[in-house]
């Protein structure tokens, strides 16, 4: 019943996180290991991950390195088999894994396209039909794929990342319908404008104040932990009844209707 549940915990909870040797999949990884979860660290830098996984057991949490590239479907299916073996299952699917080369469309070639949706789209694809037969089993589990508010609106010389980023959107919908009967919730989050490091480095701080002043209404960039916590919101009970959603956390840059 509502409100017997314990607030956003995931103690026990087996989550793979792809992409999670760095940036925001880094911190997906450590907030969910904060919060009790058995995360598996996935990325096909396996030094990067490893250093993941070493700052969330030191802080306390659980976490093992899946080291393969997300989007070879061979060596995928074989991962993804070795970690529910080893685990005995897996309870929740982040789908974060993505690369990004800014290109006009004359300057795209097939390699970079071919990258691009193997990665977002393959690997995403992919990925999930690896943890789905255990999850309908099990009737339970969650699949939590991470879009780009890009692809709900485009960008401009962008366009084959918003494309994929759209294709997400596009499969995260027709999961929630087609897996609903097994209690599988599916949903995305389409993140805005995150202040990283890299965000300082390409841009000025009076660039990123001129950028938020004019475009985004609560006059600021998100910090990398605001999109962990929406990760950790679909992730949780406290989800359950929401599937086939788009979560956009954007301060208001981007307000999309229906």
């Amino acid at each position: 019943m509502a409100g017997t549940r314990p607030e956003a915990s995931l103690d026990g909870k087996i989550i793979i996180v792809t992409g999670a040797a760095m940036g925001m999949g880094r911190t997906h990884a450590q907030l969910l290991a904060g919060r009790g979860a058995h995360v598996v660290v996935q990325d096909i830098d396996k030094a990067k991950a490893e250093e993941t996984a070493q700052l969330v057991t030191k802080a306390g949490g659980k976490a093992r390195v899946m080291a393969c590239d997300i989007s070879d479907t061979d060596a995928v299916a074989r991962a993804f088999a070795s970690v529910e073996k080893a685990l005995g299952r897996v309870d929740v699917l982040v789908n974060n894994a993505g690369i990004h080369n800014r290109r006009a469309i004359e300057e795209v070639t097939p390699q970079d396209f071919d990258a691009t949706f193997g990665v977002h789209v393959k690997g995403t694809f992919f990925a999930t039909k690896a943890v789905i037969p255990g999850m309908k089993a099990r009737k339970s589990g969650k699949i939590i794929n991470i879009s780009s508010a890009w692809g709900m609106v485009g960008n401009p010389t962008d366009s084959h990342y918003c494309g994929a980023k759209a294709a997400l959107l596009g499969v995260t919908r027709s999961w929630a319908k087609e897996f609903a009967p097994w209690n599988i919730n599916v949903n995305a989050i389409a993140p805005g404008m995150v202040l990283t490091e890299m965000t300082k480095q390409n841009r000025s701080a009076a660039e990123i104040k001129e950028f938020c002043d004019k475009l985004i209404p609560l006059g600021r960039m998100g910090e990398p932990m605001e999109f962990s916590y929406a990760v950790a919101f679909l992730a949780s009970a406290e989800s359950d009844f929401i599937t086939g959603q788009v979560l956009s956390p954007n301060g208001g840059e981007f307000i999309v209707g229906f």
